[in-house]
């Protein structure tokens, strides 16, 4: 019987450099005469620089030199944004030094350059700077008003508006005639305000570039999960050839969209170590990553669902706040645009408006965040189902059956154009419901509520999509994006039969090299030990569009497959003149080359060693089997699953305890189930984080009062339950290998479930909403507020409030899990 490898749970190839302290990071790499930088950053969040003396920190010992944004201001150019969502989109001048003001807490003002790493930052710490500070804006719905300007000089915190509409774009209905039909008194109108706070992506290797510019070519060693994307615009921010750049991302420790970036940091050390003709090298500390890198989220999201009485949902639209803090990145607007295709979600939704005003603030910038725009569009349409479901006193999963694409209607095209290609939103919630044992529990939940009991019982549910494996490239193009979609692959032949990928994609934690060592030995027939995986280098790697949006399996993972195939072909022409035999009359399989009917055949490997000896080859033909590949998918893929949560809420202290949490996820065809359950499980605790934990909250300055991990939640193993975890497979028909993503699916689906589980426990007592995060203050304060108003919205501060601040940062590590189940593990990957 023929073992193969796809669909095997082999253990990750790389781990065993990883786990046994031989992997190589960029802050691991040392050059002959290596000089250091140290950051100079602004403690206040708007404020003008009134001057800026160097001189004392110049002098220090050690200190090679000081340069300022004056200095530098004209080689560094701005930096770039690759998504201006509208033609009309404002986007301020963002130097990677500031020169005359600064517009968040953390943006550089100067950079010191010594030889050793302490002599640079003992002297930063001697230049001084002199600022008059100016009014902040940190508040979307203030910043919305337009009274106090992040940017004076745009003249609107407006960067820019964007609307789809499903009337004008011909996929659905008029969603104002949805609306206003919900007056009538056999429909209902459901319109609610929520809020999901910043993030940080908090990657377990802090950001690092080491840049040695002695050769031909600058070299640039970054922890970054983009080093095509930050080797082109380098080469056009700081007008070099890109011939002359070369970018290498080594192991990179963890990135979740936070390292999907061209940073200011990384174009600064370029400039200064082309100044200096040195090797320069600056890894920044914890706490400037989490004040300093970009971070994530920061929605207020207004919304309103009309639905006829017996539950048939007619309309929804969105008026989405988008945060852009200070400046806008990479991607930075485009990041609500990703979600504004996923509000309508697994849901038949006839008529449907999403409006986004994307707005500056003083604050950094955001930009992606594991899932990118498509966990905020479901937190809110989950929750908008449980609401709906509590209006028309209905069990929210018949509610949500009622509404989604039933399997046989597939591929279906949804109310926002996109086709969803195969999927069965049945299988899944019918195989979660059993493992949860939905029915028993909510049995318990009514014996509780009966009783009285002070510790309440909340189920969370959750059903989602999410568009992923982000291409094509004309729907790419169509939103004004400023890439493509595609992704490149090469497979080599190497004489002894042994194999070498060479990958677009670079990872950071997902198993590239062994999922892509599976579908290369499956497809060539060679072991599964001779495939090496080359990445991360675009020297050795010329080509790519790297790693974000889990499109690395369904589209840089179908490049591999294309240029194996490619390599069969080649290899069928020499194999056919070896055995005097027609092409037409050879078969392959398990790596070797048969006539048809005969027992004649020749293996991969003699057939790549006669290549490389080119002493018998058919006239015309060259002595390479090397092939490579670039795929551009024809649409996204589209993973769903149904995620369920059990926790239980002490109504006395607001204590909330996560008692079991289900998930049953449909990502297609699955390479390696291992690597699956890490992404999982990574995924989860992510999304459970923002639930409960996690939040980037700063004073009324502007300051990040969130600055270090001790006021920075981040759970680990001990905080959370074992998962549940099962899978439903429908193939995708989009890609051949049938595959469609699993990075997000986890982050996705999960903080809905947590939020709709801890409100399900205490909406019978007058609570239907609680700010994230749901830590034992905010859930106590709702539940105070209970008789005033909407849940929390009339008990609590409003969020990034310092009062909010102080109270949940005091608070932190109040969550508690179950520890019947044991811990769970973190998979890493964006």
């Amino acid at each position: 019987m023929t073992v193969t490898e796809i669909g095997t749970p082999r253990k990750r190839k790389e781990d065993q450099r990883l786990i046994t302290g031989r992997s190589r990071y960029t802050d691991n790499i040392v050059l002959p005469g290596m000089l250091h930088l140290a950051m100079v950053r602004s403690p206040f969040a708007h404020a003008t620089i009134t001057n800026l003396d160097t001189s004392a920190a110049t002098s220090a010992p050690g200190v090679v030199a000081v340069y300022t944004g004056a200095d530098i201001q004209d080689l560094c150019g701005t930096l770039p944004n690759a998504w201006p969502i509208t033609p009309e989109q404002k986007s301020p001048h963002h130097p990677s030094i500031a020169v005359d003001h600064v517009a968040f807490a953390g943006e550089i003002v100067a950079v010191v350059v010594a030889r050793s790493k302490t002599a640079a930052q003992d002297a930063a710490d001697l230049v001084d700077v002199d600022y008059d500070e100016l009014p902040v804006v940190l508040d979307l719905e203030e910043a919305e008003k337009d009274e106090v300007l992040a940017h004076p000089d745009l003249g609107t915190n407006k960067s820019a508006f964007w609307v789809f509409d499903s009337g004008e774009a011909g996929t659905g209905g008029n969603v104002e005639d949805a609306l206003a039909a919900a007056g009538a008194e056999d429909q209902v109108l459901i319109e609610r305000t929520y809020y999901q706070q910043r993030l940080i992506p908090a990657f377990m290797e802090p950001r690092s570039t080491v840049v040695d510019p002695t050769g031909e070519q600058t070299t640039m060693w970054s922890a970054t999960q983009v080093p095509h994307i930050l080797r082109l615009m380098l080469a056009l921010t700081l007008g070099i050839p890109e011939s002359k750049v070369r970018v290498i991302a080594p192991d990179v420790g963890g990135g979740f969209g936070g390292k999907l970036q061209v940073t200011p940091e990384e174009v600064v050390t370029m400039i200064v170590a082309r100044r200096t003709g040195k090797p320069c090298k600056y890894t920044e500390t914890r706490s400037e990553s989490l004040m300093a890198a970009h971070h994530g989220r920061g929605q207020v999201q207004r919304l309103s669902l009309s639905a006829t009485r017996d539950g048939q949902v007619t309309g929804l639209k969105v008026q989405l706040l988008a945060d852009m803090g200070a400046y806008l990145g990479l991607v930075t607007s485009g990041v609500p645009i990703l979600g504004a295709f996923m509000f309508p979600a697994i849901y038949k939704i006839p008529a449907y408006r999403f409006e986004c005003t994307n707005l500056f603030t003083n604050k950094a910038w955001t930009d992606a965040y594991r899932g990118a725009g498509r966990p905020e569009a479901t937190f809110a349409i989950e929750r908008l189902m449980d609401d709906l479901a509590a209006e028309l006193d209905m069990d929210p999963i018949e509610l949500r059956r009622k509404n989604w694409i039933p399997h046989e209607e597939f591929p279906f095209t949804s109310v926002c154009g996109l086709e969803y290609d195969s999927g069965n939103y049945e299988a899944a919630t019918a195989r979660a419901l059993e493992l949860f044992g939905y029915d028993e529990l909510r049995a318990e939940q009514k014996r509780r509520r009966d009783e009285g009991d002070t510790v309440q019982l909340g189920i969370g549910i959750s059903t989602f999509t999410e568009m992923c494996g982000l291409a094509p490239s004309r729907v790419l193009g169509s939103l004004d994006y400023g890439a493509g979609g595609w992704e490149y692959a090469q497979v080599r032949m190497l004489p002894t039969g042994n194999v070498e990928v060479v990958t677009g994609v670079s990872p950071h934690g997902q198993g590239h090299e062994t999922a892509w060592s599976q579908i290369v030995a499956d497809r060539l027939g060679v072991p599964f030990e001779n495939v090496e995986v080359l990445h991360g280098d675009t020297a050795i790697a010329q080509r790519g569009l790297d790693t974000y949006g889990s499109r690395s399996l369904a589209v840089g993972g179908m490049a591999v497959v294309a240029a194996a195939d490619k390599v069969i072909a080649k290899a069928k022409v020499i194999a056919a003149h070896l055995l005097e035999a027609s092409e037409d009359d050879l078969e392959f399989a398990e790596g070797k080359f048969t006539v048809r009917g005969t027992d004649q055949g020749v293996a991969l490997g003699d057939i790549a060693l006669a290549t490389f000896a080119a002493h018998n080859l058919p006239d015309g033909i060259e002595p390479s089997l090397d092939s490579d590949a670039t795929f551009d998918p024809e649409n996204f893929s589209f993973p769903h699953g149904t995620h369920l949560a059990a926790l239980e809420v002490d109504t006395e202290t607001g204590q909330v305890k996560l008692r079991k949490y289900v998930c049953v996820d449909d990502i297609g065809n699955v390479i390696n189930p291992l690597i699956v359950e890490g992404q999982v499980h990574g995924g989860l605790v992510q999304g459970i984080a923002q639930a409960l934990f996690e939040e980037a909250v700063h004073d009324d300055a502007g300051t990040l009062v969130t600055g270090s991990f001790v006021d920075y939640l981040v759970p680990s193993a001990a905080d959370l339950p074992s998962f549940v975890t099962d899978r439903t497979e429908t193939a995708s028909t989009t890609n051949v290998l049938g595959v469609k993503g699993v990075g997000e699916a986890g982050t996705i689906a999960s903080t809905p479930a947590i939020v709709n589980g801890v409100i399900d426990a205490v909406r019978h007592l007058g609570v239907d909403d609680i700010l994230m995060p749901c830590s034992p203050s905010r859930v106590w304060a709702a539940l105070q507020g209970a008789d005033k108003g909407r849940g929390a919205e009339a008990a609590a501060p409003t969020v990034n409030s310092p009062e909010v601040a102080e109270r949940d940062v005091a608070s932190t590590g109040a969550v508690q899990t179950g520890t019947d189940e044991g811990p769970t593990n973190q998979g890493d990957g964006q």
